[in-house]
């Protein structure tokens, strides 16, 4: 590449990666909003939230196409190759969680009317914080390209998933003494499992930094005990 052509290249780059943070923030932000209209049976604001994904799917849409363009134009090799990569598979796993958020919002309205006791309110308030933890430090892994504070994402995640099991726990005995009734611990079993794919999507952008940084994936580790195994049964 001429100089010209390299710096242009490297702008987008910067682009895309700010562009990820940002959808990382707005996943960040809608958790907390979601979960605020939900706890307060506020079916204007969740309707605000749903809405408000359109422009998540936008810059998702926009991010892939510079992400083409990259792949496309300016033939990448070595690390440039390894983020743009990256940024294709984080796309998806932002989007998905924004996806996640809207889910909460629209639940508000199949919920509306139902008396949630304090336990099960403290647990999905407790959830939003895990949840927010999580999708920040794992943005900010990637900001940063810090594989350090990436390979913690499991041990937060694990949190979140023993709240996620309270939190079950919690919705059936509601439903066991008869202070909400079978449709709404159904719905709300499916917004506790909302929060827990969030931290499962954070643990995968997570992972991808360490691929970024690494060039290692936990797959990879897997793939090696396959190798020695094939070649074991060749021998």
């Amino acid at each position: 590449m001429t100089e010209d052509v390299r710096t242009d290249f490297h702008q987008l780059m910067d682009e895309v990666r700010a562009d990820l943070v940002q959808m990382g923030g707005l996943v960040a932000e809608g958790i907390s909003a979601a979960t605020a209209a939900l706890l307060a049976g506020d079916i204007g604001s969740a309707d605000q939230i749903i809405t408000a994904d359109d422009e998540l799917d936008l810059l998702s849409i926009e991010v892939e196409e510079k992400c083409v363009h990259l792949l496309a134009l300016q033939q990448p090799v070595a690390v440039d190759l390894r983020t743009i990569l990256t940024d294709l598979r984080m796309i998806s796993e932002i989007e998905r969680s924004g996806d996640l958020v809207t889910n909460i919002a629209k639940a508000v309205v199949r919920l509306h009317g139902a008396v949630l006791e304090p336990r099960i309110r403290g647990l999905l308030d407790r959830m939003r914080q895990q949840a927010v933890r999580l999708t920040v430090m794992a943005m900010s892994s990637y900001a940063d390209r810090d594989a350090g504070l990436a390979s913690v994402l499991n041990d937060v995640d694990d949190v979140l998933d023993d709240l996620h099991g309270q939190y079950l726990d919690a919705v059936f005995a509601s439903r066991n003494t008869g202070q909400i009734d079978t449709p709404q611990a159904v719905q709300l079993a499916v917004v506790g499992r909302f929060y827990e794919r969030i931290g499962d999507h954070a643990v995968n952008i997570a992972q991808r930094v360490q691929f970024l940084v690494t060039g290692q994936l936990p797959e990879h580790l897997g793939a090696s005990r396959a190798r020695a195994r094939r070649a074991q049964e060749t021998m």
